[in-house]
């Protein structure tokens, strides 16, 4: 029987929880909120739902599905905490960017940039996912890449001058990385109107199913059919 799903997104802005692509609720997050505040907003948020288990994409580095150290954009707590404990259900966690790019992904060598409260960013081929940490990446003046492409680049430079950062640096970036093809996504993507080609804006709604794909299996060995390095 086919496992039904609940994805959650957490964002430094927002967190959203997702039962199928149409049906979603959301809550504001922010640089206070800990692991312990958010269950006790989702829990009401979903008691109408039912689901067998939980994908949840994290704004931080992730292994093993263990967060490995405490996100920039959102209050203390979380590489400790028992996530399926406290929901009660089996959990997947990976991170937030390379869930969309999940979702994202239709084959060949895809790089995925999520342009959001900082900079998300993931590498996928065949089976293999691999979340980077490109955002820490040395940039102009003494900055970090995300300081220019992040949600603070935008406020700091204006609309027009991001535009052509974002544009630089992805070309960049995909020329650096191989990829075949470039998705952007993230909140602040939408305000990209032209762009070279072999660059393509995702949607936010891929994020649902990145956390389906989450739990797939290869029919085969019954095992996860994704590799998330």
């Amino acid at each position: 029987m086919k496992k039904k799903i609940l994805v959650v997104d957490v964002g430094g802005s927002n967190v959203k929880v997702m039962i199928s692509r149409a049906q979603r609720r959301k809550f504001k997050s922010g640089p206070d909120m800990t692991p312990r505040e958010m269950v006790a907003q989702i829990k009401p948020l979903v008691q109408d739902w039912t689901f067998d288990a939980i994908s949840m994409g994290f704004p931080s580095p992730v292994r093993n599905g263990c967060i490995m150290s405490e996100p920039k954009h959102l209050g203390p707590g979380w590489t400790r905490f028992d996530f399926e404990k406290s929901l009660g259900k089996p959990i997947r966690i990976i991170n937030d960017a390379a869930m969309q790019a999940l979702g994202s992904y239709r084959g060949r060598r895809m790089l995925f940039l999520g342009l959001g409260t900082g900079l998300g960013s993931t590498l996928i081929w065949e089976t293999n996912v691999l979340a980077l940490e490109l955002g820490d990446l040395p940039y102009a003046n003494g900055h970090i890449i995300e300081d220019y492409l992040g949600k603070s680049g935008l406020k700091r430079l204006g609309e027009k001058r991001w535009k052509h950062e974002v544009l630089r640096a992805v070309v960049l970036l995909k020329k650096s990385l191989i990829a075949d093809y470039v998705v952007l996504g993230g909140g602040s993507a939408k305000r990209l109107d032209e762009l070279p080609n072999g660059v393509e804006l995702g949607h936010n709604r891929n994020a649902f199913l990145g956390g389906v794909r989450l739990w797939q299996t290869n029919p085969r060995t019954r095992r996860p059919k994704w590799n998330i390095l």
